[in-house]
């Protein structure tokens, strides 16, 4: 009989010892599912943010955008953006009627037929450079402000911006770049190419014969994305 008592501390060491090493193992395991489905969740936003990155450089690499800012967020300085905007658009349809420039014109040398489409629009805004200075600054002067206008096509950081249906996501993006004054006001913008900016300047309403021409220039892929808004990231755990 004495020996029962020690016989039962021995087995509920034994049971002690095996319920820590359960435990133990059961932390463990639980530390390893915590880093697995933390690196899971690095993984999958890492991979979905080079996704749109590789779509939006995509997209910048076919789209020339219209960029206005206006000299302050005044009420006049506002208005007066929006003349300057409607005036730039008028003076490079009426230059595309009429023939202006090599690149409206058809009179190309050999070089000029070997560019794409965006290329001769670029090299069209960088030779009129000086035209649309002028525009801008004619409505600036007629409106009896102080200030003046620059005119640039350059490299330009847009956040998501949305005209009409079509979302084009955050990223640069080459524009044509209108900057008034001291150009601290509310901006406005558009896509001068393939030329999306004629069709309803009020309304940014996107027609359906301009979305055909993004889809001429754009991967199937890189348009679907237009038409989508970007969704907020939301990050959820399951347990099975």
């Amino acid at each position: 009989m004495g020996g029962l008592p020690i016989m039962f501390e021995k087995v509920k060491k034994s049971v002690k010892r095996v319920r820590m090493e359960c435990r133990e193992f059961c932390i463990n395991w639980g530390r390893t599912l915590v880093m697995v489905a933390i690196f899971a969740v690095i993984l999958n936003t890492g991979t979905a943010f080079a996704y749109r990155g590789a779509l939006q450089h995509g997209i910048a690499e076919e789209v020339i955008r219209f960029h206005v800012l206006a000299n302050s967020d005044s009420e006049e300085d506002q208005r007066i953006k929006y003349m300057v905007r409607d005036a730039i658009l008028q003076w490079m349809q009426q230059s595309q009627e009429n023939g202006q420039g090599e690149v409206a014109s058809g009179k190309q040398s050999d070089s000029l037929q070997q560019l794409t489409e965006k290329e001769k629009t670029e090299r069209f805004l960088v030779s009129h450079l000086g035209e649309l200075t002028e525009v801008a600054n004619q409505v600036l002067q007629e409106q009896g402000v102080f200030y003046t206008a620059t005119a640039s096509l350059e490299e330009c950081y847009f956040p998501d911006r949305t005209y009409g249906d079509c979302t084009f996501p955050a990223g640069w993006y080459e524009a044509l770049r209108i900057q008034l004054g001291e150009a601290k006001g509310h901006n406005w913008w558009c896509v001068l190419y393939p030329n999306l900016c004629f069709s309803d300047c009020l309304h940014a309403v996107v027609e359906e014969g301009d979305k055909e021409e993004l889809k001429e220039v754009l991967t199937a892929e890189e348009y679907e994305s237009l038409l989508h808004k970007p969704e907020k990231w939301k990050i959820s755990f399951r347990w099975f």
